[in-house]
């Protein structure tokens, strides 16, 4: 059938920190009188991030999300810091990372994505974010210009299911009226973006910018600009892994 829908991920595929997270939580966090190498904030962020419950609020109101985002980011961030001790003000630190990062000045955007963005909508397609963030994403994306090229900005807290479940990707399809055959999405991360997509019956292309991701997907670019092979008949070939 053919791709009447383009997906994208957020972090990693449209948009990226302008400093690296623990270069970013390191800075603000001298300024409280915590000094820990950038290096050990990243390695702890990634082991936290990553063994995190989703950031995904099902049953709640709209009122209590961003009360719940915070509160998901806060916990979050205390455990990176457990291996130092709470410091003192670690409410206003927290206040003032979770404030630094809701700022579209401290994102950017991939060199390709405005481009390739534009010339997807030139054919015609539907074009949607899903992404495992929060309620500042769409600010963000306001912020760096790239919001008004989407249709609609599918966020895990908003949504109450975070990738890899399908039932993200079923939201979007339905606020369409898209069968899974009809899209495909784009993501930087193998479990999430890929097999996510793959369970939840869309095309799952893998965004290995730099070359080094060394899962076994078959269907992966370079280069968002890459994908407009995909939107034609047929697969491209894997790349050598």
């Amino acid at each position: 059938m053919a791709i009447k829908a383009v997906f994208f991920d957020a972090a990693g595929t449209l948009i990226k920190p302008v400093r690296r997270v623990g270069e970013s939580y390191a800075w603000i966090a001298k300024k409280y009188g915590m000094g820990v190498a950038p290096s050990e904030i990243s390695s702890r962020f990634r082991l936290c991030f990553e063994s995190a419950p989703p950031l995904a609020f099902s049953g709640a109101t709209a009122s209590d999300i961003q009360v719940l985002e915070r509160r998901w980011w806060k916990q979050l961030v205390e455990r990176i810091f457990e291996p130092w001790g709470r410091f003192e003000s670690f409410d206003d630190y927290f206040s003032e990372v979770f404030a630094y990062f809701a700022q579209p000045q401290s994102w950017s955007l991939y060199p390709e994505v405005l481009e390739t963005l534009s010339a997807l909508k030139k054919r015609g397609l539907i074009l949607d974010v899903i992404s495992n963030f929060d309620s500042r994403l769409i600010n963000i994306l306001e912020g760096l210009g790239a919001a008004d090229c989407f249709e609609h900005i599918f966020i895990s807290s908003r949504v109450g299911h975070a990738k890899p479940a399908p039932e993200i990707f079923a939201a979007a399809l339905s606020r369409h009226g898209l069968t899974a055959e009809n899209a495909l999405h784009v993501g930087d991360s193998g479990e999430n973006d890929v097999r996510g997509a793959m369970n939840a019956g869309l095309k799952g292309i893998l965004l290995d910018r730099d070359g080094d991701n060394r899962s076994d997907f078959p269907l992966r670019v370079s280069s968002l600009k890459e994908i407009f092979f995909f939107l034609d008949d047929g697969d491209r070939p894997s790349k050598t892994t």
